[in-house]
């Protein structure tokens, strides 16, 4: 349509496919080819509450420009124009500008953004410039997640949270402590991640203080909450000081040592040092004695110096042991009268002489018997004191605590004959003992004594086998193949531990009866065309014993399933149970890797799992599910973060079935939560002809550096007692808490009074001492005996999933596909309780596949397909029918 509107004023008007071109009067000669080009394009611009923006376009050569918004032309009462010439080319110069309103801009809200461009004609042509697009700008008020307060420990790191308000332009992040900014370039210790966390790498006493987030763009500037870190110090002990002197100068007494909790004193609430910080210690002081007079000696004869004398001995007792001596004199002598003193002439007659030279011997001889007397009396002394010191070493009252620890150690006795069921423990031999009261509400005053009852090596029960496809008739046969290879030979030669089968890319699953550990191998993850023969293993803790430090603690047991150089399409997954209270807040929990060179390494750390790493976990209440890429040797290790994380143990109670004595033993173990050590201590019963007298009961353990204590209270007096010096045994702490102790258990002896006497009801008590740990009764009568369990045949091959091949491709291909409302692998996850996992799932090929494998590793046993049809429908979608086809086309 070519409308011509004026010619005086030189104006074209075409109107063609919906755009409108003006043109003026052409311009010169040399320049009549030129295309029209932009000096100045609009930019995106963002309107701050009611102000308007501008919009600018600058075009040569230019005869008309005119701003399109939205598909629609802008008024052209609209345009501010202004024209120059260019003077180093003098070609025509036209700028045009617009307003834009907030008013325009929220008129089309909704539905799309709003945008505009200029279009520049000359004789030539024309020419579009870019978009640039109107928004309005915006900062919402509230956070959308805020920073939390936190207590750290001293060198921890620590992580605090911060999304920013909704905003537009996207607002920019900054922290501050105390009012100050953070700059991660001038303190490393801070850093700022790309999701706007702060974390602190390693805290400082000086990193205690008030933080806040800042979020602000060109609309306005809003604070978070303020959230107070506090950096505490938890108290250490000093060393101990030197032991004092006995408190008793003669006789029983005490001595004590002392420590401060100063190394480190606690700071900003830290905990303080658990334990005592004085001991006490028996001592016996040998008593001093002093020395006494023995009665005085007769006069001797009146001598030629008419003096007579007599004498005494310090022997009555002779002084000992630091004692004083005698005070006086051990010599007296006397005048003699004038009727006793003899003539001179006689004094100095031969027979007087002779009579003053007998005197002397007799003296001579006196104090040689006296000599011997007290050297005979000193040693009957010194003798009589060491078998006293002997007799009563055993005899004091209070033993160093750290005594009472030692009284049990785990050991291993295997059985060779039947008789050993009936072995007692040897309460003869030399125990600490510890006297006191248990606890108020018990009388018992006894002396405490550990005693160390049996702890037997299971012995091999058979072999369980998976058989699928072509297989080693010999079950041992295998194993020993294995162990001949470099690589292969730490793996225990235990058949009744290891399952193994021959796989292709139908896979299937082995799984170790009663120990909760199974290998599910999913279709297709074995590239096809090729047949892979895969064990799997559980290792024997003490063979294979991983490097553990400080709070460190092994959660799960230790699983081998290879080989190793395997090569799988998809991630298998391993099953094992875990013994965590499953709190990641309580944990640090890591996956542990054996390297071939027999080195453990740490490759995932629970809760912060990679994609793109080639292992992935799902921890549940009590199990672990681990996606591996590669097959290996596994184990999970824990780190408690503070006192509150705890372990599950499992309490089992045994005792002998049959007993043709008066003697009766109950022994409890304190073992993992874990199916495998359960199993490990039932084979052994089984050995011994032990019966299990009650069901397993959970306790928690705290890592609250507090020993175990058992006990056993309420018996009926009449038909039973105690053999036991003790009112409770005690398990240390780092025994249990390690967690690569086996067989961990006390024993208790009791006695019958009747060989007629067949029954028990009692109550066994357990609590960890002066911790927060629980103490609970168990009501149990030895009389009545639970079965064990027998051990399943372990599974392979197809027959291994509830979900047939063929069906399971079908769902695959309903759900791979993206959906818009959604009905897809996403809400398949939703309806499973996985939406934890969706970031790993969207990661793989096929997200379905993961999912169902997933779905089968965790219900092989429990599992209902028709559940699993009822979630298809669910979802909308029509495939549910596909669990209704026959098994023919299955």
């Amino acid at each position: 349509c070519v409308l011509l509107r004026s010619f005086a004023r030189g104006l074209v008007c075409l109107e063609r496919e919906g755009e409108f071109h003006t043109a003026t009067a052409t311009l010169p000669a040399a320049f009549s080819d030129l295309l029209p080009h932009f000096l100045v394009e609009p930019e995106d611009e963002y309107i701050v509450k009611n102000k308007p923006v501008t919009l600018t376009c600058r075009s040569t050569p230019a005869t008309q420009i005119y701003f399109k918004c939205n598909g629609e032309w802008v008024h052209q009462d609209d345009h501010l124009i202004e024209r120059t010439v260019d003077p180093a080319t003098a070609l025509p110069v036209m700028q045009v500008t617009i307003e834009i309103t907030r008013q325009q801009v929220e008129k089309i809200f909704g539905l799309d953004e709003y945008w505009c461009q200029c279009v520049a004609w000359s004789t030539t042509g024309t020419q579009k410039s870019q978009k640039a697009y109107i928004r309005i700008a915006y900062l919402r008020k509230n956070f959308e997640e805020e920073p939390q307060g936190k207590e750290v420990a001293l060198d921890q790191e620590v992580l605090l949270r911060c999304h920013p308000p909704e905003g537009v332009p996207q607002a920019e992040v900054e922290w501050q402590r105390n009012e100050d900014v953070i700059d991660p370039a001038s303190d490393p210790n801070f850093f700022i991640t790309a999701d706007h966390n702060l974390i602190i790498k390693k805290a400082r006493l000086a990193d205690t203080g008030n933080y806040t987030c800042v979020a602000k763009n060109i609309v306005a500037r809003r604070k978070s909450t303020s959230a107070t870190v506090l950096i505490y110090v938890n108290g250490g002990w000093s060393t101990w000081t030197t032991w004092s002197s006995c408190s008793a100068v003669c006789g029983r007494g005490w001595q004590k040592r002392s420590r401060s909790c100063t190394n480190p004193t606690p700071l900003n609430g830290g905990t303080s040092c658990e334990g005592q910080n004085i001991q006490k210690s028996a001592c016996v002081a040998t008593c001093p004695v002093d020395g006494g007079w023995s009665e005085w000696s007769k006069w001797s004869a009146c001598g030629a110096d008419c003096s007579m004398w007599r004498s005494r001995e310090c022997t009555q007792p002779s002084p000992g042991t630091g004692g004083k001596d005698c005070q006086g004199l051990d010599l007296q002598s006397l005048n003699c009268t004038s009727e006793q003193c003899p003539q001179s002439e006689k004094c100095f007659s031969p027979r007087g002489l002779s009579t003053g030279s007998y005197g002397a011997e007799d003296v001579a001889l006196y104090v040689g018997m006296v000599a011997v007397a007290l050297c005979l009396t000193l040693l009957l002394i010194v003798v009589v004191l060491v078998y006293r010191r002997k007799k009563e070493g055993l005899d004091a009252d209070v033993a160093d605590s750290s005594i009472l620890t030692t009284g049990f150690q785990p050991m291993g006795i295997k059985p060779k004959n039947s008789h050993l069921l009936t072995i007692q423990p040897d309460l003869t031999t030399t125990t600490t003992s510890y006297q006191g009261t248990l606890r108020s509400r018990h009388d018992t005053t006894g002396k405490f004594s550990m005693t160390n009852g049996p702890l037997l090596d299971p012995l091999p029960n058979g072999s369980h086998t998976l058989h699928n496809g072509k297989l080693n008739p010999d079950p041992a046969d295998f194993v020993s193949r294995l162990s001949t290879q470099s690589y292969f030979k730490t793996l225990p030669r235990d058949v009744a531990n290891t399952s193994y089968g021959t796989f292709n890319f139908l896979g299937g699953r082995l799984t170790i009866p009663n120990t909760g550990i199974s290998l599910l191998i999913p279709p297709e993850a074995i590239p096809r065309g090729k047949i892979y023969e895969i064990y799997l293993t559980v290792q024997r803790k003490e063979d294979l014993r991983l490097p553990l430090a400080g709070c460190q603690t092994l959660l799960s047991p230790v699983v081998s399933c290879g080989p190793p150089g395997v090569v799988l399409s998809r991630p298998v997954i391993l099953s094992m149970d875990h013994c965590s209270d499953a709190c990641l807040d309580n944990w640090a929990i890591r996956l542990k890797k054996q390297n071939y060179e027999g080195a453990w390494e740490d490759v995932l750390l629970m809760g912060e799992e990679l994609v793109s790493e080639p292992y992935y976990c799902q921890l549940e209440a009590e199990t672990c599910r681990l996606f591996s890429e590669q097959l290996g040797t596994f184990a999970l290790v824990g780190e408690s973060l503070h006192m509150g994380a705890a372990k599950r143990l499992r309490l089992v109670l045994f005792s002998d079935a049959y007993c043709s004595t008066l003697e009766y033993n109950i022994r409890v173990y304190c073992m993992d939560d874990t199916q495998d050590v359960f199993k490990e201590v039932m084979q052994m019963e089984r050995q011994l002809g032990g019966r299990l007298i009650d069901e397993p009961h959970v306790l928690l353990f705290k890592d609250s550096y507090h020993n175990l204590r058992l006990s056993i209270h309420d018996m009926p007096q009449a038909h039973w007692r105690s053999k036991l010096l003790a009112g409770y045994q005690e398990i240390p702490f780092y025994h249990i808490w390690n967690g690569s102790q086996r067989y961990l258990h006390c024993t208790f002896t009791l006695e019958r009074l009747s060989l007629s006497t067949c029954e028990l009801t009692c109550q066994l008590c357990v609590w960890q001492v002066e911790g927060e740990g629980q103490s609970f009764s168990l009501d149990f009568n030895i009389a009545k005996f639970l079965l064990m369990d027998n051990n399943a045949t372990a599974l392979a091959g197809p027959s291994a999933f509830q979900i047939p091949y063929l069906i399971r491709q079908k769902i695959c291909s309903s759900l791979d596909a993206p959906c818009p409302n959604g009905a897809d692998w996403r809400m398949l996850a939703q309806r499973l309780k996985l939406e934890r996992h969706m970031s790993f799932f969207a990661s793989k090929a096929s997200p379905t596949s993961v999912i169902l494998d997933l779905w089968e590793a965790q219900h092989f046993h429990s599992g209902n397909i028709n559940q699993l049809a009822t979630v298809m429908a669910d979802i909308g979608k029509q495939e549910a029918m596909i669990f209704l086809v026959s098994d023919g086309e299955c």
